[in-house]
């Protein structure tokens, strides 16, 4: 065997290597993966029957499709689908259309000078990230409640005789939703974006320096530009996830009052399921939800590919 021969077999056996042990450290999280994400929807055959958690599955009657027909059999049903969707893509599409506030706010975060004061804002903006959407509420409740500290201090100065019902109304409830979330979310969401902005070439600044550029033109004519990769994969997850709002912020904020706009599908999903003890009609409808996703992934995916020629799947 040549020495050029023996060079190939090692550099053959090497990349195996390589392979065997890349594999080797991924292999843990695509058991997480297969155990969390995969496994459950096992629970899907429950759509078929008529479950009876006291039954369990192997007692309870197959019913077919009879759960999906029922889904569209019923006007009322359709109606309240119907208000249910537009909740959901009301608050998704709000989402969406906010999204490039992380991104500006990491831009003009970055030009910040002074570490301190950087550090401070980000610190304070991140933190709400952590807070449960529990204690978020607990904070909405305390200050913007019928006898919360707003109202007070608004009746104590003179310019209310009766309390304004910040919670217990359903009017604005998409725009007040979409406030607690970029409240809570901006500042988490703007790491990535400065995690992007420290991975750009120094030498891009440093030539647009010599050329002239202020640092308006710096942030229009590079940061910008260089985040738009990570925020068009964000932004297609997103598309992606039009219909997976959540279910823990519409919870703790839902009341009789704005029940009819704040519920989301998610929401829907939990009420159908655990509260109306439906649990094979809310998962047809979780079913359906992810059919619909997917849908959307890959229609979002094959958009973003023929604009720009790159995809994420």
């Amino acid at each position: 065997m040549g020495l050029l021969q023996r060079s190939r077999v090692l550099v053959r056996g090497e990349t195996r290597r390589v392979s065997v042990s890349a594999f080797l450290l991924v292999a843990p999280f695509l058991v997480l993966v297969l155990l969390f994400s995969y496994l459950p929807l096992i629970g899907w055959v429950t759509a078929l029957y008529d479950y009876k958690p006291a039954l369990g599955l192997g007692r309870s009657e197959f019913v077919g499709l009879q759960w999906f027909e029922m889904l569209v059999s019923s006007r009322t049903q359709l109606e309240q689908i119907g208000q249910v969707m537009a909740n959901t893509f009301a608050m998704s599409f709000l989402g969406i259309a906010t999204s490039l506030l992380p991104v500006v706010f990491a831009i003009f975060l970055n030009e910040v000078r002074a570490n301190w004061f950087r550090n401070m804002v980000q610190t304070l903006t991140t933190l709400p990230n952590f807070i449960s959407w529990v204690l978020v509420y607990m904070i909405a409740f305390s200050l913007f409640s019928t006898s919360g500290l707003v109202n007070t201090t608004l009746h104590d100065w003179g310019l209310i005789t009766i309390p304004v019902k910040f919670l217990d109304s359903d009017q604005h409830v998409w725009l007040t939703m979409l406030a607690w979330s970029l409240w809570k979310g901006l500042g988490w969401g703007a790491i990535l974006y400065l995690a992007a902005i420290a991975g750009i070439d120094p030498t891009l600044y440093e030539s647009a320096r010599i050329d002239g550029a202020n640092r308006f033109q710096l942030m229009r004519h590079i940061t910008f530009p260089e985040l738009m990769p990570t925020y068009i994969v964000l932004l297609l997850l997103s598309i992606a996830n039009l219909l997976n709002n959540g279910l823990e912020q519409y919870y703790v904020f839902q009341n009789a009052f704005n029940k009819e706009h704040i519920q989301v599908l998610d929401l829907y999903v939990y009420n159908v399921g655990i509260t109306g003890n439906s649990i094979s009609l809310g998962t047809a409808l979780s079913m359906l939800k992810s059919v619909i996703s997917v849908a959307l992934l890959v229609t979002a995916n094959a958009i973003a590919k023929r604009a720009r020629g790159t995809s994420i799947i």
